[in-house]
């Protein structure tokens, strides 16, 4: 089973809360998101944002141009059917981000959970170089990932760890860290997974 398989078959037969990494409500996002202070025409993008309650929140919050990029269509057509008719203020994407060859640049970059499946050092550089295309100068990013004290594996498939530092070398090139922070995300299984959440801006 590739890797797209692999989530089609997760979001085919699994509920929302019957996957670790569901949030009724994505606080941490929102909060890093509130200090940038983003004027509603800003284009923001979630990665693997595909079912993630955070583009419900963007939409409350009056933000015009949204984009939620995910490699499983059965996540988007969730969150389509979640949002009703205000999905059709969103630019839906299904591609493995890898691929993705966006029409904008963006003054938000979000990804919780997506990076740390890059586990290649050419997976690796690909998603970076891709960023670092497709964020405006002085643009932020948002990068959530495991811990170097949470699971090694999530949805049955290898992750990579972060620390503070180690998260920071793989972008130093173009972006200056604001601030990182761990977070310790109660599952719907009520076990704890530990993340690592880094912002940065586009030099």
């Amino acid at each position: 089973m590739n890797t797209k398989e692999h989530w089609e078959k997760i979001f085919a037969t699994k509920l929302e809360n019957e996957v670790s990494w569901f949030q009724t409500y994505p606080k941490t996002s929102v909060e890093f998101l509130e200090q940038f202070n983003l004027p509603l025409t800003a284009n923001i993008i979630d990665i693997g944002g595909g079912n993630s309650h955070l583009v419900d929140v963007l939409l409350e919050k009056g933000y015009e141009n949204i984009w939620v990029l995910d490699i499983s269509i059965n996540a988007i057509e969730r969150a389509k059917k979640r949002l009703g008719e205000k999905a059709d203020r969103i630019h839906w994407i299904v591609s493995d981000i890898t691929d993705f060859k966006p029409e904008v640049q963006f003054d938000l970059w979000h990804d919780r959970a997506a990076f740390h499946f890059m586990t290649t050092e050419e997976k690796i550089y690909h998603y970076v170089s891709i960023a670092e295309n497709s964020i405006k100068k002085g643009g932020y990013l948002v990068l959530g990932t495991f811990s170097e004290q949470g699971p090694e594996k999530c949805s049955g498939l290898e992750i990579k760890q972060y620390s503070e530092a180690s998260m920071s070398a793989r972008f130093e090139v173009s972006f200056e860290r604001i601030k990182c922070i761990h977070e310790d995300h109660l599952t719907p299984f009520n076990t704890v997974q530990n993340f690592l959440f880094c912002s940065f801006k586009r030099k």
